[in-house]
């Protein structure tokens, strides 16, 4: 454990993941606090914090002292508050439950972070798994790492957010259209190189990913299907067990997420803000090289 400020640290894996303790996120912490939970978060790529009171109004402005706020085009709203989701896995709902992803990777600038909080848990199950691209990247060999370094992905939000989607049928088929319409497929480096630690990581998930560019439709599959397997190994992963009012505070640039699927009949009710980030690019001298040659 360590001490910064007045917060504690206290790391939940190897690989990633950390417990913060000694801030209430109700109040409107002070720049300095701001600065240490961004690098926490660099260093860790997960945080979790316990027994935190939150209304969505407060959890919004929580998220915006780290950047723009994403308005999801589709996915229903707390009202009034455009910036902060329901995720409301009733049991007649469609749920996300059981799906590798990151979120809202068919968009241009995909965010940089999502903020989830716990309304309404469970008894027992629904935790969340995360997994570090930056760790599933650097286990994959180098031959392997050469042969991604110049691929770039399909990123569609068709492939999450089929017609039949139970938050599209609720939607109606004119905005459905609209946003489809709105946010056609886009194409994101499959290795990206994070803007802030300067580290590689993988940037694909089955949530969102359709393509790998330029292969063969029978090769792009294999090598997502070997890619979606290889970030599962256990040494890459943090589990979560959701506690009321706890919050998770994750970056969506170097991770992908898992919500365990062993909680039904039962709700699971949580709140996400989800922060803007930038174009994912891959900066690595070894990119560069392969492309010259």
């Amino acid at each position: 454990m360590t001490v910064k400020s007045n917060l504690r640290i206290t790391p939940q894996s190897p690989t990633l993941g950390a417990r913060i303790d000694g801030v209430n996120l109700a109040e409107h912490i002070s720049d300095e606090t701001v600065a240490v939970i961004r690098q926490a978060l660099l260093d860790h790529e997960v945080l979790f914090f316990e027994n935190q009171e939150l209304t969505p109004s407060q959890q919004r402005d929580f998220a915006a002292r780290f950047g723009r706020l994403h308005v999801h085009p589709i996915r229903p709203s707390v009202p009034g508050l455009p910036e902060v989701l329901v995720l409301d896995n009733e049991p007649a709902s469609e749920t996300d439950s059981g799906n590798w992803r990151t979120d809202v990777t068919f968009i241009e600038t995909p965010p940089m972070g999502s903020i989830l909080y716990a309304k309404e848990i469970p008894p027992l199950g629904g935790d969340t798994i995360w997994s570090s691209m930056r760790a599933a990247y650097n286990g994959l060999s180098e031959p392997f790492r050469n042969f991604l370094a110049t691929l770039e992905a399909e990123h569609d939000i068709s492939r999450s957010f089929p017609p039949n989607h139970t938050s599209a049928l609720k939607m109606g088929v004119e905005r459905y259209t609209w946003a489809r319409r709105e946010h056609p497929p886009v194409a994101h480096p499959v290795v990206r190189t994070h803007p802030e630690t300067g580290r590689d990581g993988l940037f694909v998930n089955s949530g969102f990913t359709t393509r790998i560019l330029g292969l063969s439709p029978s090769e792009s599959e294999k090598v997502l299907e070997l890619l979606s397997e290889h970030i599962q190994r256990p040494e890459y992963i943090v589990r979560w067990n959701w506690k009321p009012n706890s919050l998770a505070f994750w970056d969506n640039r170097v991770t992908q997420h898992y919500t365990v699927n062993d909680y039904l009949p039962h709700r699971r009710v949580m709140h996400r803000a989800t922060i803007l980030g930038d174009r994912p690019v891959y900066k690595s001298r070894r990119a560069r090289n392969l492309a010259a040659a």
